[in-house]
Parts: structure tokens; sequence; C-alpha cells
């Protein structure tokens, strides 16, 4: 007994016969690029070029001033005076009147600099309170 063919194709042999037009190819290709965008932008981690200037410089100035606090912290410490500086430093109440008291004592000022940076006053200052 043989297996009569019913009138219709099988999905595979629609799939095989189908020859899709130029605008359909061109349509499809605009479609996968412009997904494949989205989807790189919000999910993949892509950057534009201004974007990743911004990362580099913001993560190049913090490195800075976590260079410079160290620096000042231990020029602070190689202080003749350390100990009794530290004293008067830690007696200080007031965040902006410790902060003054480091630029006022040049640890913070680093060489090639006529004044301190403030996030290297801040780092100096918070690394010495602690």
């Amino acid at each position: 007994m043989a297996m009569q063919s019913s009138g219709k194709a099988s999905i595979f042999q629609r799939f095989d016969s189908y020859q899709p037009s130029k605008s359909i190819l061109i349509w499809a290709c605009v479609v996968t690029a412009a997904a494949t965008m989205i989807i790189g932008f919000n999910w993949g981690g892509w950057v534009t070029g201004g974007t990743s200037r911004t990362a580099a410089t913001a993560a190049g100035e913090l490195a800075r001033g976590e260079l410079a606090s160290a620096i000042c912290v231990e020029r602070f410490n190689a202080a003749p005076d350390a100990a009794a500086k530290l004293i008067e430093f830690k007696a200080i109440p007031d965040s902006y009147k410790k902060r003054q008291f480091i630029e006022a004592g040049g640890w913070a000022t680093m060489p090639g600099q006529t004044s301190p940076d403030r996030r290297s006053v801040d780092g100096c200052s918070t690394a010495l309170s602690a």
C-alpha cells in the first residue's frame, strides 16, 4: 500500500522552493543590523568613542587623586613632628578645617604644582582620620 501524496507540500519543500525578492533580503539585512546594534549597545556593553573617552578621563583623574593622597599621607608620616601633628589633626572636629590643616602643612602639594589638588587633600584627610 503506497502512501498517497496530499495536495499540501511539507514545510521543508516550501522552504526549499522559497525565493525571496531582493527587497525582502535588503530589509532583512537592515533589520538584522539594527537589532544587532540595539542589543550590543543596551546589553552587550558597547559604548561610543565619546563615552569611552569620558570614562577613561574619569578613571585617570580618580587614580591620580588616589596616588596624590597616598603621597600626602607618606609625606605627613615622614615629617619630623608627625606624631604631634597627627594628634593635632585628629583633635580638629571640622572636616573643612582638617583639609585646611593639610593644605597649610604643604603635604598635599605635589612637585611642580603651586597648590594642592582637592582630591588629594580630601583623600589624605580621610586616610589620616582613619
